[in-house]
């Protein structure tokens, strides 16, 4: 749970439901299919196992303890969601499909439209935002502000080596800031790169952004140009610079903001499981 800034408290809720659907428009040819969905496309079938997380915000019901009874929460989404599409193709089994791709982006606009349907949540507890995964490299999620704002995430991973320290100080100095991170030989990372960009589906193919082009910036511009690479000597936009994460995150965040299509929304870089550092627009 977390308290929101209203003094309400939030509650997150986790439901699991399985899925096949296809990336195919019959009335397109062979090429047409494949310009669209690009490798995704095919006549055939693929699943997935998802997880929705459904966040609900309210006050404390000081007689229960609760915002509200997480089985109210369960048994609307089973309802109304799981029960529709769990163990089906929706391509072929769920009406909300049958003239849309079954693309994440329109699996969410599904969810939102049930979920926030009168009478779908409990009154005391009405639902602020969700998060689908349909991969583990790959969910949505959707916010509420004034509306409904939808953003897609892509994460990738790779290694680099990199040193801290700054030429204007001592070696004292920098050993004393940076520490083992100041060792003149260096070290190294296995870093966890979330990349969320924003915005609309496009109507065709459902999709925010195709993951072919979105795979194909992020690695040309920042994937394949930083791994198993130093930072400090082997990348041209971060020489002369300390090669922090916060540092390294803003440069790859201003790299992607002018190469995507469309708005990046943040990154997250996880150089450890200690550090996590986010860039937002």
């Amino acid at each position: 749970m977390v308290v929101a800034g209203n003094g309400k408290v939030r509650m997150a809720r986790k439901l699991v439901f399985s899925s096949g659907h296809r990336y195919w428009s019959p009335e397109l040819s062979a090429d047409e299919n494949q310009a669209l969905y690009g490798r995704w496309a095919s006549p055939y079938s693929h699943g997935h196992n998802y997880s929705i997380f459904v966040t609900v915000e309210g006050v404390v019901d000081p007689k229960i303890g609760m915002v509200c009874n997480i089985k109210k929460i369960d048994d609307v989404v089973k309802e109304r969601i799981i029960s529709v599409c769990d163990q089906k193709s929706l391509n072929d089994e769920v009406p909300y499909f049958k003239d849309r791709a079954p693309s994440l982006e329109n699996l969410m606009k599904f969810i939102q439209s049930e979920l926030t349907a009168p009478g779908a949540m409990p009154p005391e507890a009405p639902m602020v935002n969700f998060r689908l995964e349909e991969m583990p490299t790959f969910y949505g999620e959707m916010n509420l502000t004034d509306t409904w704002k939808m953003n897609i995430t892509r994460i990738y991973n790779f290694s680099a080596g990199h040193r801290l320290h700054n030429d204007d100080l001592s070696e004292t100095e920098n050993l004393e800031l940076y520490g083992k991170c100041f060792n003149p030989a260096g070290h190294g990372h296995n870093y966890i790169l979330e990349v969320t960009v924003e915005g609309e589906p496009d109507p065709k193919s459902g999709m925010l952004i195709s993951l072919d082009k979105l795979d194909e910036i992020v690695s040309s511009e920042i994937i394949d140009r930083y791994d198993h690479k130093n930072l400090n000597v082997d990348v041209p936009e971060l020489a002369y610079k300390i090669t922090t994460c916060e540092v390294v995150a803003q440069v790859v965040f201003n790299i992607l903001k002018e190469k995507l299509p469309v708005k990046l929304a943040r990154i997250r870089l996880q150089e450890t499981p200690k550090n996590i550092f986010e860039v937002a627009a």
